[in-house]
């Protein structure tokens, strides 16, 4: 069995930057791209898996990609880090990046509608982001 010693770039022990500055990014990037009703889900006391989830909700599949190469841009050039896992590129109906303690959910007005995790969430402190336009 191979012994490991660390992770490959320290990425799970030096958590850099803080959850609330990688959001604050996230959230930038959904901007600049008209993301839809943002939603901050502080689910730190919840569960372990993460500390936040960052939702928003894209009109078309061309804008839920855009907004989620805007994200991952926009994290990346101020922090350098890039998402750890991403999922749903192709369908473009709901896409997932997973940047370890903030995960990312950018969804048509369906998915959003019929998975509600706001809902299934419900105790977790919840933040609305006001979009401009």
């Amino acid at each position: 069995m191979t012994k490991i010693e660390k992770p490959a770039n320290n990425q799970f022990i030096e958590a850099t930057p803080d959850s609330k500055t990688l959001v604050n990014h996230i959230i930038e990037g959904m901007e600049s791209k008209k993301a839809k009703d943002i939603a901050v889900l502080d689910i730190s006391a919840q569960t372990t898996l993460a500390d936040f989830f960052v939702i928003c909700t894209g009109n078309s599949d061309t804008q839920i990609k855009a907004i989620a190469d805007a994200v991952e841009a926009e994290v990346q050039e101020k922090t350098g880090d890039k998402a750890w896992k991403k999922e749903g590129l192709q369908a473009r109906s709901w896409i997932i990046l997973d940047f370890i303690h903030t995960v990312v959910h950018i969804m048509t007005k369906e998915k959003r509608s019929f998975y509600n995790l706001e809902l299934i969430w419900n105790d977790s402190k919840t933040t609305y982001i006001k979009s401009e336009g």
